[in-house]
């Protein structure tokens, strides 16, 4: 092992000693002798087959086939989510050929930032990963259950989803990704449109059929944002079979991966004599590797807390710290849209997740000795699935990337850095996507500009008062003010300023996920401006620094004058509803900061 990887997840080991105990405590104390539904009364399990085929309840009378519960995220509106509308009938189908049954234990919401950002919807959205993990718990509650199948894929879904995993820790349990879209429209002209549209240089029209050219088909979006970072992580932590992440929704493959799930979750049941929970399957090693993996392919900024939630609802406790820490050691290997021209398919064609934890696992920078769905050993993920007439069947996954400028190596790395770094500094902690951003544009000190809300960012845009060097300010964004929504809508605009050759950055305590682009964004401040973060006394002209290659954040203000400032109070209250934001105001209240994982529990 490489001795920082292995000095820090001591570190995390040691942190979590009391917290991790008590979690392993909690689940040994929730195991059953014989199948769950056994502990419930005549009535009870009489209302849980209530609906259910004569097979199947006579399966559930006797007490000995497992019955495993199906958490959904299916809804037809979002693309990658689509796929999973029969997924239930054929993950039952495949449970009955090995004996066990299956039933929909529930269904989860889920939302597409896609469609949410710069709508006031985009203020749920960080909030519906705690609902969701809520949700998930209420169908498995029921307690008639042996193990879980989680279908889902993009945003908060599966953080979510993970929560509720390690609530019910319990239970052996396999998440089923559905694969993303085939690619559409280059990801080089999508920008460009958008920025000509920034610009005023094309209208409407042109830029919803560069968009449904670009999104255009059921499965993920193929950029390298947080859903194909779930992905990428969650098959890394073992939680997903080996090669199953980027595999298209609509292939003979994709459908003998999914019964292949189903299968597998029954022989990791208590009465299978290889008996699984996923809370103890998930440990501190497990948690690293996730790290590393989102490190070295420049992944979602959105798991600095969602990373940080999850690996909590196991009882082990990371920092920031572990991240940066972890990132002066693990190398970008991967450059995936935003990161690089290609997409996620292209990554996928270059070798894909098998190439990427070999090469990690050749560097010593993955444990290797750590517990997965598909068995004991992380060697298991350097296999590739592929069908064998039409039988799924594994086969030594690449030794060599097919294409070198999507997939590097350790000797010849993109950059000898991970793609994400903590800034630290007076103006408090913050995240930045390093992975997209040239490095001569990673330090930047210019005069703020500074907004207290998205939306205002437009009309001084097209009024040219953003043509100059300047560091744009957007506060008032973080869990408590309103949710923390992404700000894609900066972008474009952002970007556009770029071209014209100015040197332009972003300080906000709001997000922008895996999709920040070329942009320095200094993202997630904390403490946010609402709690009394340093954010809310900046002033426009203030000089701020920011530099991603060492990790500073400066307020270039003496501190006198600003022990003298007061901090703005801007009324949030037309941030507070609308659009069912009232219904969550218990969450925003309390809801903690980004570095404790932005979590309500």
């Amino acid at each position: 092992m490489n001795l920082t990887v292995e000095h820090i997840t001591q570190k995390i080991i040691a942190r979590s000693k009391e917290s991790r105990e008590a979690y392993l405590a909690k689940i040994d104390a929730a195991k059953s002798a014989t199948v769950h539904r056994s502990q419930l009364s005549c009535g009870n399990l009489a209302h849980g087959f209530a609906a259910c085929s004569p097979d199947d309840k006579s399966s559930l009378k006797n007490m000995v086939k497992s019955n495993i519960g199906i958490i959904t995220s299916y809804n037809d509106m979002l693309s990658a989510h689509q796929p999973y509308e029969h997924y239930p009938e054929r993950l039952k189908n495949a449970l009955h050929a090995v004996g066990a049954i299956g039933q929909v234990a529930g269904g989860v919401p889920a939302m597409c930032d896609g469609v949410t950002q710069g709508q006031d919807g985009m203020e749920l959205s960080l909030l519906s990963r705690d609902l969701i993990a809520m949700s998930a718990a209420i169908g498995l509650s029921h307690n008639m259950f042996d193990g879980a199948l989680f279908l889902g894929v993009c945003d908060k879904i599966v953080p979510g989803l993970f929560i509720a995993a390690m609530a019910f820790g319990h239970l052996p349990a396999v998440f089923v990704p559905a694969g993303p879209m085939r690619t559409g429209a280059s990801n080089k002209e999508k920008v460009r449109v958008r920025q000509l549209y920034a610009e005023g240089k094309v209208g409407r029209e042109a830029l919803l059929e560069s968009e449904a050219n670009s999104y255009h088909s059921a499965g993920t979006c193929t950029f390298y944002g947080t859903a194909n970072s779930n992905q990428m992580v969650m098959e890394v932590m073992g939680l997903h079979l080996p090669g199953s992440s980027f595999v298209y929704p609509d292939v003979t493959l994709r459908d003998e991966l999914t019964d292949a799930a189903a299968r597998q979750v029954t022989r990791m049941t208590e009465s299978s004599g290889n008996y699984l929970p996923v809370g103890r399957l998930v440990d501190e090693k497990v948690v690293v590797n996730g790290i590393v993996a989102l490190l070295a392919t420049g992944g979602s900024t959105n798991h600095t807390m969602h990373l940080v939630a999850m690996a909590k609802s196991a009882g082990i406790q990371i920092t920031w710290d572990d991240f940066s820490e972890l990132s002066d050691v693990v190398p970008l290997l991967t450059r995936i849209y935003p990161n690089g021209p290609g997409d996620i398919n292209y990554f996928q064609a270059a070798g894909g997740v098998s190439l990427l934890v070999r090469e990690l696992l050749k560097g010593g920078l993955l444990h290797e000795d750590v517990h997965t769905v598909a068995g004991f050993g992380l060697h298991r993920y350097t296999q590739e699935p592929f069908l064998d007439g039409d039988k799924l069947a594994y086969r030594d996954g690449p030794h060599c990337s097919l294409d070198s400028e999507v997939i590097a190596t350790l000797d010849a790395p993109f950059a000898k850095h991970g793609g994400t770094k903590v800034l630290a500094g007076n103006l408090g902690r913050a995240v930045m996507k390093t992975s997209a951003v040239p490095e001569d544009r990673q330090i930047i000190k210019a005069p703020a500009v500074v907004f207290e809300s998205q939306y205002d960012i437009d009309a001084a845009f097209n009024d040219g008062k953003l043509d100059r060097d300047c560091i744009v300010v957007v506060r008032f964004q973080g869990p408590k003010a309103i949710g923390m929504p992404e700000l894609h809508k900066l972008m474009p605009p952002l970007g556009v300023l770029m071209d014209r050759g100015y040197k332009v950055a972003l300080v906000t305590d709001g997000r922008l996920s895996g999709a920040s682009g070329k942009v320095p964004a200094a993202i997630h401040v904390t403490p946010e401006a609402y709690v009394g973060g340093l954010l809310a006394k900046v002033q426009d002209g203030d000089m701020i620094q920011i530099d991603g290659t060492t990790g500073k954040l400066e307020l270039l203000v003496d501190e006198a004058e600003l022990a003298q400032r007061k901090a703005a109070v801007p009324d949030l209250s037309t941030s507070h509803v609308g659009m069912g934001r009232e219904l969550f105001s218990a969450m925003r209240d309390k809801i903690s900061g980004a570095e404790d994982g932005a979590c309500c529990f």
